[in-house]
């Protein structure tokens, strides 16, 4: 190294070239040097001098350069280095423990290298190897040529070296490596011991842990803490609370590793009551800790809790920390206590996307959208999480429109890649919507980018396709799926049972059962829908039967619901009302709804009234019950008590619920309401409607006026029928769609028996397939049959 390199003009520290140097008078200066000029005469100096040649005094500027100043960079260090004329082993570990401080690891083995060319007059030592194994930490390979290295020089013997090479091991999770230096280390001190554990802990090995750690001669806190961790990790919290209370001595890390336990295990009560305990013995808390019971507030909604742990926090004085402040915000906002989450985050200094992303959140969990877009757009940066809570915020707020319009601003923006839960939110979104081609873009995005579909999507995938009328799409997401919950199985089951594919929906329960998936509640609710949606009475009962006898399950509600009708539809109406009489819990109104739609079906017109007029009693404003009864009394021409009925909803404000269908054609939802005249293409439609109504007359269609309970002329009736919704729908389908295209439409109330027969007529007249779902059932339409088989 050339001297004028490294020497600068100063005055300061002229006295140094008039003194002869020695170590000592080294030593002095550099102690009192505080800027790179003044260490740059003491080095000038010593290379002026020739002093820089004695191993001991460059062994001292190098370790000033290195790690006892904050002015030189390791960069100038290197120079001084490279110019030392006889380095040793101590200068040498000097370097490499620079460079591995700054995180250049591959530095430090190059370093090695270089001392390994020079073996005549340098010699590694018990330093040097733990420094490069921690060097090798993330690639095992380098590690094991190391470890080779130890033992050919002699050093495996050593602690603090098989120390190092056990936390390497284990870091890289080889714990069969990391296991065998630690078994054959002739001295094993409480190092050995704690990172062997640890490796084990890091992995998630409960048992292997367990092992080391009732093995230990001594249960320092630090293992005990990382075992606690670990079996809270697991779920395994009895046994953590065991180690806890079982620990003679216990620090802030303790407390907090058992809180933070019971926090992520859904124990939010026992995390708060163990907080209590700890404040109360006067244990000072941290920021993890804080973190911790603020969230175990926000998920059990104790927004009075979060206020206290609030003033806590404030007292000691980390309030103002960025992790604290967004975990307040966040416990505020999920507490929907917004005006507290608004407050602290506009009094902030220090907003992070995390402080952003929470108001997002608590603005959409209130409902208040306009605010959480207004916050979303002032955002300087935004991430997949902001998105996320503003697209699933809609979802869930029934704006499924807005839904899919800011999940297609994401998409042709195209910086971030939609998370499980925007994918989740979008196609629930597409499902309510019968968006049926935005949701099969939707998975075909899934399958291009190779996203991995779990149980939540794929349930998502299946409960789309199944309820868009789309069965076999639904069952290859099922058979795709790697990872099939409860929940995957229950929406495969209930959704043939919709589709009409009764006898298939009992074969996959029983392959339920087979593939060892535990039934649930939900699994019968599916099961008996099936067997209500064709009859099975036997069925029924025998399923019934199991779910309380060898599933142990206490049916509810909506079992009892399914059995009465199951049973009304198959004109058992005697025995229908002699269940409700025998359930243990009082029946709701959909059980008795079922009851007097069944009345209907079967023209029980004495039962019908007696119940229907019960059911208005119960529910005065349900406008189902008013037009259910006023079918009865219009089939058996009882137009005054029709008209009677229509008053007692005049009087009490009743309207009663439009007919409405949805079709998706070519991208775009169209929706059709009974009677509509507002559709740019009314007059095409009305054209359309004529020729379906020649056609199928021609093949053996006649208008079911029974249907219009009105005391009017047969024609004006008909041409009423022809008004309803899911007509127009079929009209609109057959004008814009693709021959080859299915019509799929999805209906707000039950099809009625005229708009049924004329879609089996229309489906074999224009050689078309149409699908229409229900408030109930799917109804599979193919050259004049349906799925249903007229069950329905």
């Amino acid at each position: 190294m050339k001297s004028a390199k490294l020497i600068q003009s100063t005055s300061t520290y002229k006295s140094v070239y008039k003194t002869t140097l020695n170590q000592s008078i080294v030593d002095t200066f550099l102690l009192q040097c505080q800027s790179l000029n003044e260490f740059n005469q003491i080095l000038s100096q010593m290379i002026v001098t020739g002093f820089i040649k004695d191993t001991y005094a460059a062994s001292r500027i190098l370790t000033f350069s290195t790690a006892k100043s904050s002015f030189i960079n390791l960069h100038y260090s290197r120079q001084i280095f490279d110019h030392i004329e006889n380095p040793n082993g101590f200068i040498y570990n000097t370097m490499m423990r620079s460079y591995l401080q700054i995180n250049h690891p591959k530095e430090t083995l190059l370093l090695y290298k270089l001392m390994l060319k020079n073996m005549k007059t340098v010699y590694p030592d018990t330093y040097t190897y733990p420094l490069l194994i921690q060097a090798s930490i993330g690639s095992v390979l380098e590690g094991k040529e190391v470890h080779d290295h130890v033992v050919k020089m002699g050093f495996d013997s050593d602690v603090y070296v098989r120390n190092t090479l056990i936390n390497m091991y284990a870091v890289c999770g080889e714990m069969m490596d990391a296991r065998k230096v630690f078994d054959e280390s002739p001295v094993r001190d409480l190092v050995s011991w704690n990172s062997v554990l640890a490796g084990y802990v890091q992995m998630g090995s409960v048992e292997e842990a367990k092992m080391v750690y009732d093995q230990m001669p001594e249960k320092n806190v630090i293992a005990s803490n990382s075992m606690i961790a670990l079996f809270g990790r697991c779920g395994r919290m009895n046994e953590a609370y065991r180690l806890f209370v079982d620990m003679k001595e216990k620090d802030l890390v303790s407390w907090t590793a058992m809180i933070s336990c019971y926090e992520q295990g859904g124990m939010y009560e026992d995390a708060l009551v163990m907080f209590i305990e700890m404040n109360r013995r006067g244990i000072s808390v941290d920021e993890v800790v804080v973190i911790s019971v603020l969230s175990a507030c926000a998920r059990s909604l104790v927004l009075e809790t979060g206020a206290s742990i609030h003033g806590l926090v404030f007292k000691t004085g980390t309030s103002s920390y960025v992790n604290i402040h967004n975990a307040l915000i966040h416990m505020y906002s999920t507490c929907a206590d917004i005006a507290d989450a608004e407050k602290l985050f506009n009094s902030s200094s220090h907003t992070d996307i995390i402080s952003w992303n929470s108001m997002i959140s608590g603005y959409s969990k209130c409902g208040s959208l306009k605010k959480a877009r207004e916050v979303f757009d002032k955002m300087p940066v935004k991430d997949v999480v902001s998105w996320s809570a503003l697209i699933s915020g809609h979802s869930q707020a029934g704006m499924f429109d807005e839904t899919i319009a800011l999940f297609q601003e994401m998409m042709l923006r195209g910086q971030i890649k939609p998370d499980e839960t925007i994918l989740v939110s979008v196609i629930s979104a597409c499902t309510r919507l019968a968006a049926l081609e935005q949701g099969t873009w939707v998975h075909a995005y899934i399958k291009k980018n190779g996203l991995e579909v779990n149980s939540v999507l794929g349930t998502t995938l299946i409960d789309m396709y199944m309820k868009l009328g789309c069965v076999e799409s639904a069952e290859e997401v099922f058979y795709k799926m790697d990872e099939k919950g409860v929940s995957s199985w229950n929406s495969l089951i209930l959704g043939l049972a919709m589709n009409g594919e009764v006898e298939k929906s009992l074969e996959m329960f029983s392959e339920m059962k087979r593939s060892g998936v535990v039934p649930n509640e939900i699994t019968f609710v599916a099961v008996l829908g099936g067997c209500r949606h064709m009859g099975l009475v036997d069925e029924g009962h025998h399923h019934f039967d199991s779910m309380i006898n060898t599933h142990k399950i206490e049916p509810n509600i909506k079992h009892y619901g399914c059995m009465v009708d199951l049973l009304g539809r198959a004109g058992l109406l005697k025995e229908a009302e002699e269940l409700i009489a025998s359930m243990p819990m009082a029946p709701d109104v959909a059980t008795w709804g079922a009851l007097l739609g069944a009345c209907k079906k079967h023209g029980a017109s004495e039962m019908g009234e007696r119940v229907g007029l019960k059911l208005i009693e119960l529910q005065p404003n349900h406008d189902g019950f008013h037009v259910l009864l006023s079918n009865i009394y219009a089939s058996k021409g009882s137009w005054e008590n029709v008209a009677e009925i229509r008053g007692t909803m005049i009087e009490n404000r009743v309207v009663k619920t439009p007919g409405c269908s949805i079709i998706e054609a070519n991208g775009i939802v169209h929706e059709f309401v009974a009677g509509d005249t507002g559709h740019p293409r009314i007059h095409e439609i009305e054209e359309m409607l004529d020729v379906i109504t020649e056609r199928v007359k021609m093949i053996g269609y006649s208008p079911d006026t029974n249907e219009v309970c009105f005391d009017i002329d047969d024609e004006e009736k008909e041409t009423t029928l022809f008004r309803h919704s899911e007509k127009l729908a079929i009209a609109f389908g057959l004008m814009v769609m693709d021959p080859s295209t299915p019509i799929r439409i999805m209906k707000n109330l039950r099809i009625c028996n005229d708009c049924h027969a004329l879609a089996k007529l229309v489906s074999k007249a224009f050689d078309r397939e149409i699908v229409v779902r229900d408030r109930h059932v799917f109804h599979h339409f193919r050259q004049g049959s349906c799925s249903c088989m007229e069950y329905w």
